[in-house]
């Protein structure tokens, strides 16, 4: 009997599917990183003191440079592939959600504020008067690590699940993860800059609760970057994310637009509670058949997500149009509308989701992942529960 076609394939077809799927910035990032520590192997390029993040320099020498340099520089093989292997899910499963540009200017903003924070810790354990630790200023770091947990923080909000594995062993509540991450990290492996992972789970939680809301641009900033003619074929690669391209099921559900009133601190809706007292940004909405929400400038959930059939926009359109995809609301391009019935038919299976016993807001972030389709959510609800 013939074997299945699926177990058939070879090593290299998987891998390309694999690679196929990811997105468009998050695969650039990934070649980026992989391309400069080759270059540095080839060219015997060793000398990380001049890129690194070295507080001390920063601060005296204003070399802001090392903000961004020592994000993209690694130290080993291992290093970047256990960074990028580790990254390119993260990035993956953000960019559908947020868009290509919106996913770029958020690493950005978290590299710059993970070495604020990395700054501010440092000098102040080093120069506090109690038990100064003067080494911490002079400690010199690289990698895209810093950057990747803040976006494990970010997704773990974002997702809205209770628990998360650590290496397949055991779970943790989710609240913890990053922190557990961070434990377990300096104990496995050597040379670990506690205070990069730790700044960049400040970070995460800074953007998770709302305050970095007013450093973030609204829709028409994107659009914008998006409609610029020297980026047109990069937008028409089929990777390319729209911000505003967004899944005809409307907004991925966030935490900051419930009305709950905050009772207690340290229970399943500890992350509606702290929301509710951040402030917010005000956005551009969506008017549906039956409300008008608003959009949350940290998880739009507007990404278009790949391989997507129906009424949703193409990312292969002529650079002429690129203009006027921004003209409805900011929401979708010209040729694509939200109806009435599709936000209808949304409610419906919400609604059958949430009589199944699925708490609505798993639900609703299931069935936007899952573009609607409601075996799809109760497969990631049911994954999310073991």
């Amino acid at each position: 009997m013939r074997p299945n076609i699926i177990t058939e394939a070879g090593i290299s077809t998987r891998l390309n599917q694999w690679w196929s799927s990811t997105p468009f910035i998050t695969s650039g990032v990934t070649l980026i990183c992989a391309a400069i520590y080759l270059v540095c192997l080839l060219i015997g390029y060793d000398s990380y003191s001049e890129i690194c993040f070295l507080p001390s320099a920063v601060a005296s020498h204003f070399q802001v440079y090392r903000v961004y340099t020592s994000v993209l520089f690694h130290g080993s093989l291992l290093h970047v592939l256990f960074n990028m292997l580790t990254f390119v899910p993260l990035g993956t499963e953000l960019e559908r959600i947020m868009g290509s540009v919106r996913l770029l200017f958020l690493m950005f903003l978290l590299a710059t504020t993970n070495a604020i924070f990395h700054l501010v810790v440092a000098f102040l354990v080093a120069y506090n008067p109690i038990s100064p630790v003067s080494y911490l200023v002079d400690e010199c770091s690289i990698g895209f690590s810093g950057v990747i947990f803040s976006m494990i923080v970010i997704e773990t909000s974002l997702s809205g699940v209770q628990y998360r594995s650590i290496f397949g062993l055991f779970n943790v509540p989710a609240k913890w993860y990053a922190w557990i991450l961070l434990v377990l990290f300096q104990f496995l492996a050597s040379n670990v800059s506690l205070l990069g992972h730790l700044s960049g789970i400040l970070s995460g939680f800074a953007y998770t609760y709302g305050l970095f809301n007013y450093l973030l641009p609204g829709p028409s900033f994107y659009s914008s970057i998006e409609g610029l003619s020297m980026l047109s074929a990069c937008v028409r690669r089929p990777g390319f994310i729209l911000c505003t391209g967004g899944t005809t099921y409307g907004q991925l559900p966030t935490y900051s637009n419930t009305s709950t009133a905050p009772s207690s601190l340290i229970n399943r809706n500890f992350w509606r509670n702290i929301s509710s007292w951040m402030p917010s940004r005000q956005t551009s909405t969506i008017q549906t058949s039956s409300t008008q929400e608003q959009e949350d400038p940290r998880f739009p959930g507007r990404g278009r997500t790949l391989a997507s059939t129906g009424t949703e926009p193409t990312a292969r359109e002529p650079s002429a149009n690129l203009h006027a995809r921004h003209t409805a609301l900011n929401t979708v391009r010209a040729d694509a509308t939200v109806t009435a019935d599709q936000t209808d038919t949304f409610d419906e299976e919400l609604k059958k989701l949430v009589g199944m016993g699925f708490e609505k807001t798993q639900a609703e972030v299931a069935l936007a992942a899952a573009d609607g389709d409601p075996n799809v959510a109760i497969e990631i609800l049911m994954s999310q529960q073991d």
